[in-house]
């Protein structure tokens, strides 16, 4: 199962071999007996690549979340003294950037031990599949064996720098923003809208724009540099909206839509202690954090209209 993963992982036998301290025909004759085995093939081989069947792709999973398992059990025995071991810990880009990585150097002088391999994308990961310990996950949860234990919330929040508004005026209805270019996200989400409440009515526009990225820093980032307006989680722009540099609007229209966020972890009796004080870290240095702070809408377009 360690030759299979380390194959598919690194991309080649040769790759794998080097990795494994094997030979490239060690590798392949290993893969050739566990396919003989099974009675299926894994893998498809030719000149360029190595690709997965959907056995393979099955045999994966499996492989991966047995050898997690296994490297869990060996650990929790090493780990009755001080945690230690590797820690694979993922995060979204701009949360992990802000927010997660200023505590790992706190956190490694805790506990030096412990190698902490943090990753930081967009894409979803899978813990059961063995492809982390700990992921830090935004909004509702789905159904899962999977261990969740929250962290804090984020709140979403319009914002649009001071001159992109002296030029194209400033929107004090939500339909106003039909005459404005409108950044948005470009990955598929459940709901592509903007929500806005008005009183006890809520509702929900689609807008248009000629800018998407796949992160909301980068359109707080665009945003700032007076390219359009954008609605993006309060945590990234924190420092440009107490800079200046971008001022919230239509705050009155704001449905306070809240994403909880949350530590995801396989919980348990076995889980390692490298997991369960890395969470218990973050539980209590993020706790508290309620994703920033509300800001009045009204002064501050009232202030972007006398300038």
């Amino acid at each position: 199962m360690e030759v299979f993963a380390a194959t598919i992982a690194e991309g080649s036998f040769s790759a794998a071999g080097r990795c494994l301290g094997l030979t490239p025909s060690a590798v392949s004759r290993t893969i050739d007996r566990i396919e003989a085995r099974l009675g299926v093939r894994l893998l498809l081989r030719s000149t360029r690549a190595l690709t997965l069947t959907p056995e393979g792709e099955a045999y994966l999973r499996a492989a991966r979340r047995i050898l997690a398992d296994l490297g869990d059990a060996e650990q929790a025995i090493a780990d009755q003294g001080a945690p230690r071991g590797r820690l694979r810990v993922s995060a979204a880009q701009a949360h992990g950037r802000l927010t997660i990585v200023p505590l790992i150097g706190e956190f490694v002088k805790l506990y030096p031990h412990i190698l902490v391999d943090i990753s930081l994308a967009d894409r979803l990961v899978d813990i059961a599949a063995g492809q982390a310990d700990v992921a830090i996950r935004f909004g509702p949860l789905a159904d899962s064996p999977l261990t969740a234990r929250k962290l804090g919330e984020s709140r979403r929040v319009i914002v649009a720098s001071r001159t992109y508004l002296a030029a194209h005026g400033t929107p004090h209805r939500p339909e106003d923003l039909h005459d404005h270019n409108c950044l948005n996200f470009n990955f598929r989400r459940a709901e592509p809208v903007w929500p806005f409440r008005d009183g006890t009515r809520d509702y929900a526009l689609s807008v248009q724009g000629n800018i998407e990225a796949n992160n909301g820093e980068t359109l707080g980032q665009l945003a700032a540099a007076g390219v359009g307006i954008a609605r993006v989680g309060a945590f990234s722009i924190a420092d440009q909206i107490e800079s200046g540099a971008l001022v919230p609007i239509l705050e009155d229209y704001n449905p306070g839509d809240i994403e909880a966020i949350h530590a995801v972890f396989a919980g348990g009796a076995n889980t390692p202690a490298r997991v369960r004080v890395f969470v218990d870290f973050l539980v209590e240095r993020l706790g508290r954090w309620g994703g920033g702070e509300r800001w009045s809408g009204s002064e501050l377009i009232a202030d972007v209209e006398d300038r």
